[in-house]
């Protein structure tokens, strides 16, 4: 596999992870208050994380030149692409555990460390695999159709959280308690440490995003397998993860056709990293940039003018969590969430008890 090859000392790898820790340090601090955030405060957020994104394609650029910037470029685009799909599984844990909208971004923070932990984790096992067993890109290629077809036909399955093997794990392992104390993962019941509700929804949204780690983590290596790329594409689009939640979570609705658009560029990674073991060889990054682009474009916009019609939550709508009285979930008799169905995964023709 023919590949960019440049060195970075090690010193850039300590500034870049140091900036990022920084980074993920004023994110903490900003919201240590656990406040609701809306619309307007999540788009500003995300606004400065993708301008993050962005500049440091600007320092690669000057750097080490165009090759470099564009490589990166393509791989932080295809992440934030994906990320999206993200965003909807997110949705689906956070309600059905009914997690308060005040409590969502401390779970998404700790949520973030743990994507980052476990892609750095694969991308250098997966750039390693790829480097020293050439056929392994077949595999990964393989891997990654098959990812992209499932994603485009099973995009209307019940998803069950509580079902996940590692949730169940975690509860058999750890006590927990099926209720809601303010912001905190463990409590101390009779001397003994205890999970709350809220550390089990943080596990599940660590479990699910494993998943999207695997396809992520392939996709982008795919494209390169220069771990310092990868891992600074991976790190700058998932930074951005939380805010994009927050400014897409009432947008949901009109990405009625993302998925496609989605499937399409994991396939079209498979057929790329396999064809770069053979006489094609890799693709040019031009064109895989523009593939990107344009597929990203044309499922945004058909999904948008398909759900023309259709309303979106703003600032001015009340928060999903938030009781007609303005307290939280938090402060209302908790519910076990192992009888509670999600709204995204219920028929249509289903209406919630009186």
């Amino acid at each position: 596999m023919n590949e960019l090859s440049f060195t970075v000392p090690l010193w850039v790898w300590a500034a870049v992870t140091i900036g990022i820790g920084l980074m993920l340090a004023i994110d903490l601090i900003a919201h240590r208050d656990n406040h609701v955030i809306g619309f307007r405060e999540a788009a500003l957020w995300s606004a400065f994380w993708i301008a993050i994104g962005l500049g440091f394609g600007l320092i690669l650029l000057a750097w080490q030149g165009g090759e470099v910037s564009s490589t990166y470029y393509a791989g932080y685009l295809i992440e934030k692409a994906l990320s999206i799909d993200n965003v909807f599984v997110f949705a689906l844990v956070f309600s059905f555990f009914a997690v308060p909208d005040a409590y969502q971004h401390k779970v998404l923070f700790w949520g973030v460390l743990g994507a980052l932990a476990a892609r750095l984790v694969f991308i250098f096992i997966g750039a390693e695999l790829l480097q020293v067993f050439f056929w392994t890109a077949y595999l990964f290629g393989a891997f990654l159709i098959w990812t992209g077809w499932k994603m485009a036909v099973s995009k209307d399955e019940e998803v069950h959280p509580d079902r996940n093997p590692v949730v169940r794990l975690v509860k058999k392992l750890i006590p927990t308690d099926p209720k809601f104390h303010g912001a905190k993962f463990f409590i101390r019941v009779d001397g003994k440490r205890v999970a709350t509700l809220l550390f089990v929804a943080l596990v599940a949204v660590e479990a699910t995003d494993l998943i999207f780690a695997v396809d992520s983590v392939a996709a982008i290596l795919a494209i390169t397998t220069n771990t310092f790329l990868v891992w600074t594409a991976n790190a700058f689009a998932i930074l951005g993860l939380r805010s994009l939640y927050f400014c897409l979570a009432g947008l949901l609705r009109r990405f009625a056709y993302l998925h496609y658009g989605l499937a399409v560029l994991l396939a079209f990674a498979g057929v790329k990293l396999i064809l770069s073991e053979t006489p094609v060889g890799k693709l040019p990054i031009p064109l895989t940039l523009g593939v990107i682009t344009l597929t990203i474009t044309v499922s945004i916009a058909w999904s948008l003018i398909a759900t023309r019609n259709q309303p979106a939550e703003t600032d001015d709508q009340q928060p999903a969590g938030t009781e007609a009285d303005g307290t939280t979930g938090a402060d209302q008799p908790p519910t076990d969430p192992t009888s509670h169905q999600s709204a995204a995964s219920r028929s249509p023709h289903e209406k919630d008890s009186p």
